[in-house]
């Protein structure tokens, strides 16, 4: 587990968020804001995170991307992996430092800084989310307490929660959470500071309680088919999306949660994404079939925003066959047929903004919701809400690019209202023609897929896990112990080596076949 001291400085971050590990002091204050930059890199789409991560495991495992037919395809591979570890754990320790220096404060000064300590855990739950979601039983309740332990390792050294626990703890501390941001108030003073610190939501207090309620309602959505979870499933969802006032959430895109870009000459930049997503020769933002095929098919408006078409394709869009051989599937690539993800829009645009929570996911759940109490009519307004807010969310990236003059391609148009109308009534996505429940969340489960692709690439292999939709073919790997994509990341090897007695409750479901709890199916 990485266990590092971080501590900035208030003017710095206020500017450019300068390297916080190189500053000498912190307050709670400085504190919360090293949590939220120590995770920036998985927030903001950047190099590593897509080269070494994403490129090889998650996007190719959602068919996000097409990849080449090549034997260990389906291992994750541990740098990815590491790193991301490694990145979570780092952001753990400046939250247990951020939880050491409030501790420290007498209560006069707790009680005016309790905003910071609201706020911070909802980001931490979050990114935690994510990394259960991928491994598993993890490290969690005693991890990141180096500093706390005053400098002694081996007392530091954490047990693995199970997944079911950590979910059952962030959804009640989440719930606490939510309570105590509807009443608490803040003097002008910390006002101030929240907001000069807070780069995320820049002090909106309403924006923390709908980021709270919303990751609430995306972990209750996540636990809905485990049986023990489904009663606090099906009363909790339903109280938040029955009283807005109380419980409110991302409605809008206007109210996404997410890290925005203001000037691409701070650390809070999307340069790396171009070499991340676009590296030449590694297919990390080649089309998969699967999704252009539906795209084509069904005359989806996001296509030509997502997507341009390959150099020599004659304006068609054309996706790599994952059952292809690789030999096929090079000579298509080398020939300029394969579609790419849309360089205007995504990887040369260095002010993609580092999503979290987005309006359209929140009705895509919602929808799902409704459909499984049985109220289609809530379920289809909630369908198609998402699919016109998924068209809008990528219009207004395209409209904040600032990629100019790329070879072979010209900026594409942003989609109509009217091309909406039109994709919602046709036939492979209109509500009103699917006949059964499961063909229903079928469409709720592919437009999720649709609308998340490279973007929310976690919460893209989850529900594909989670729903087994949509139906994906892969080819198998006869060559590998790994035949087809995993069902979880196994936990990195410094991990295994140093924290090795309390890895040994957790070695036998240690393995790439296991499933996460969630998924039952």
């Amino acid at each position: 587990m990485l266990l590092v001291n971080v501590s900035c400085q208030e003017s710095e971050f206020a500017t450019s968020y300068p390297n916080p590990s190189k500053i000498s002091e912190t307050t709670v204050e400085k504190q919360f804001t090293g949590v939220l930059y120590s995770n920036r890199e998985y927030v903001l789409p950047g190099y590593t995170h897509y080269f070494t991560t994403l490129r090889t495991s998650l996007n190719p495992y959602t068919q996000a991307t097409g990849t080449l037919s090549q034997s260990g395809r389906y291992v994750p591979g541990s740098a990815g992996v590491e790193n991301v570890w490694y990145g979570y754990y780092n952001m753990m320790a400046q939250y247990r430092e951020l939880q050491k220096v409030y501790a420290s404060k007498p209560a006069e000064q707790q009680a005016g800084l309790k905003i910071f300590m609201l706020a911070a855990p909802i980001y931490v739950y979050d990114h935690t989310q994510r990394i259960v979601d991928v491994h598993g039983s993890i490290p969690f309740s005693q991890a990141g307490m180096l500093s706390t332990n005053g400098g002694d390792y081996a007392g530091s050294v954490a047990k693995f929660d199970t997944a079911e626990e950590i979910y059952t703890f962030m959804l009640d501390d989440l719930k606490r959470i939510a309570t105590e941001l509807n009443s608490i108030t803040l003097n002008a003073g910390y006002q101030k500071a929240f907001q000069t610190q807070d780069f995320l939501n820049k002090g909106d207090i309403m924006a923390w309680k709908r980021y709270a309620n919303s990751l609430r309602l995306r972990l209750l959505n996540r636990v809905s088919d485990v049986q023990s979870f489904k009663a606090r499933v099906n009363t909790e969802m339903a109280e938040i999306l029955g009283n807005a006032a109380t419980y409110p959430i991302v409605e809008t895109n206007a109210q996404n949660i997410q890290v925005n870009v203001y000037d691409i000459n701070t650390d809070i930049n999307s340069k790396g994404f171009r070499e991340g997503l676009a590296s030449d020769g590694w297919y990390g933002n080649t089309a998969g079939k699967a999704m252009i095929d539906h795209m084509n098919a069904n005359k989806d408006p996001r296509l030509p925003i997502l997507f341009e078409p390959g150099a020599n394709a004659a304006g068609k869009y054309n996706g790599i066959d994952p059952m292809a051989t690789e030999a096929v599937q090079t000579a298509q690539f080398n020939a300029g047929q394969v579609a790419i993800y849309n360089r205007y829009t995504l990887s040369h645009n260095e002010f993609f903004p580092g999503v979290l929570i987005n309006a359209p996911q929140m009705n895509l759940i919602k929808a799902e919701h409704y459909l499984r109490s049985g109220n289609d009519a809530a379920a289809k307004t909630a369908y198609e809400t998402a699919i016109t807010q998924s068209v809008e969310f990528y219009n207004n990236i395209l409209s904040i690019t600032n990629a100019r003059g790329i070879t072979g391609s010209v900026i594409p148009t942003p989609a109509t209202p009217a091309s909406v109308a039109a994709y919602i009534a046709g036939e492979g996505v209109n509500w009103s023609k699917a006949t059964t429940p499961a063909q229903k969340l079928s469409l709720i489960a592919t437009q999720k897929w649709l609308h998340y692709n490279v973007v929310q690439p976690y919460e893209n292999w989850a529900d594909i896990r989670r729903l087994d939709m949509p139906v994906l073919n892969f080819q198998t790997d006869n060559a590998n112990a790994q035949t087809l994509p995993p069902s979880r990341w196994t936990i990195p090897g410094n991990e295994i080596t140093y924290n090795a007695a309390n890895y040994a409750a957790v070695r036998a479901s240690d393995n790439l076949k296991t499933r996460v709890f969630w998924d039952v199916k």
